[in-house]
């Protein structure tokens, strides 16, 4: 079913809140949006009354990792109304597969990526991920990454992860300061580098996105010009010079708090809680559960998770965007694809000084502006009808705030029910 009508609920555009309105969908597409009956509306198109229900985009999950081209990651991240997901570093391979189970299955979460993202030789992360895995085949894997060290090798690089299908650059500057690692610091691209890379990401029409943990990283990547950092400090407390350098530069965060308090392991009882709703265990697959239970516990002794909490509050105050993300990926243990977002939103709501709408806004309209999906994330006429319909009032905390949205019992992407009682005659829910 592609064309539809739902009406009776309470609609979040992304970007507006009407109390009781309608959202009429044709052929995948949004046609009509408002509180008040599109006009002459075909009498054959099946309609989906949802009194005491709340319809929103699909969450946009700004933050994963295909892990070696798992379909779980497409196929539980839309369990849980995850409609797309930003990729932040795979093999081309790997890429190609999940492009692929995208375009051809809407049963699945869209995917964006970033494809190999712009390392260095024994740079991050190959330094953690041998601490853990010195196989053959891991070892193959390092050896295809980008081995960048020049100037001149931006504008290639840049242009290989294009033709491979990325949507977005990504840079990584990780010396190790926040980590635990004894191998610390580790080495990274040189700060012309970095900025070269943005200019050729610019150049090209696309962002530029870069992995930090430490205060002194984000200051070098946000001085190289990048459009938004994937994590935020977890080293020291934030200083003036570092949410101003966000303010001025015009830059974003995503900052994963919650796969943070994986690394500092001060997260584990609420990740812990995650993983056991019994809303969200039915969703997930076993061996996703059973790495929820579980953390990183890779930080510095004294690197805080109450760091990245207060940098996300500060930022936030000074009207720099916050995007929401997770950074889900099976080694990454703490996280799972999907749940982790409901977990993220939940700390921006009750760490960060977020209200809910301003929690969702961060899921959804604000993604899609500032990474230019000018085709989801809010609802509107002519965007797709990614949808996500849940129980209750997400966006009050008398109506359960972000909690209830994992009380979603309708799921669509391009108009594709994916979750959700079988409306393809239309029903009140």
């Amino acid at each position: 079913m592609t064309s539809f009508l739902i009406k009776d609920a309470r609609i979040f555009t992304g970007d507006e809140i009407f109390e009781t309105g309608y959202v009429l969908v044709k052929n995948g597409l949004i046609d009509y949006v408002g509180p008040d009956a599109p006009p002459a509306l075909d009498q054959s198109i099946p309609i989906i009354s949802a009194p005491g229900h709340t319809l929103l985009p699909g969450l946009i999950d700004s933050h994963i990792h295909g892990n070696k081209g798992d379909p779980l990651s497409l196929e539980q991240s839309i369990r849980f109304g995850v409609t797309t997901v930003c990729d932040m570093h795979n093999e081309p391979q790997y890429v190609a597969s999940l492009l692929k189970l995208a375009r051809e299955n809407n049963k699945v979460a869209d995917f964006k990526t970033s494809s190999l993202a712009a390392t260095v030789e024994n740079g991050w992360p190959s330094q953690v991920i041998l601490a853990h895995d010195c196989s053959e085949e891991t070892l193959t894997r390092l050896s295809a990454w980008p081995k960048l060290q020049h100037v001149s090798d931006a504008l290639p690089y840049v242009q290989t992860r294009l033709a491979e299908g990325a949507s977005y650059i990504k840079l990584m500057q990780e010396s190790g300061h926040s980590l635990s690692s004894p191998k610390k610091p580790f080495p990274l691209p040189t700060p012309s580098l970095q900025a070269a890379l943005v200019s050729a990401a610019h150049d090209s029409n696309v962002l530029a996105v870069a992995h930090i943990h430490s205060h002194a990283d984000a200051l070098i990547v946000i001085d190289a010009g990048v459009d938004g950092t994937t994590h935020t400090i977890l080293d020291q407390a934030p200083t003036k010079e570092l949410i101003n350098a966000y303010k001025e530069k015009g830059a974003f965060c995503i900052p994963t708090l919650a796969a943070i308090g994986s690394i500092t392991g001060e997260g584990a009882a609420l990740a812990q809680k995650f993983a056991n709703d019994e809303r969200a265990v039915k969703r997930l697959s076993q061996s996703q559960r059973e790495g929820m239970h579980k953390c990183m516990n890779s930080a510095a002794p004294t690197s805080k998770v109450e760091y990245a909490y207060e940098s996300v509050r500060l930022l936030k105050a000074a009207g720099v965007d916050i995007i929401c993300g997770s950074d889900a990926t099976p080694p990454a243990v703490g996280t799972a694809w999907g749940l982790s977002l409901h977990h993220e939103l939940h700390l921006l709501v009750h760490e960060a000084g977020f209200s809910p709408t301003e929690a969702l806004k961060s899921a959804t309209s604000v993604t899609a502006r500032r990474f230019k999906f000018t085709d989801r994330g809010i609802l509107e006429k002519g965007r797709r009808a990614d949808l996500l319909l849940v129980e209750g009032d997400p966006t009050t905390e008398n109506g359960k705030g972000v909690d209830a949205l994992l009380d979603g019992v309708g799921v669509w992407r391009g108009g594709v029910e994916v979750v959700g009682k079988g409306w393809g005659k239309g029903r009140s829910v």
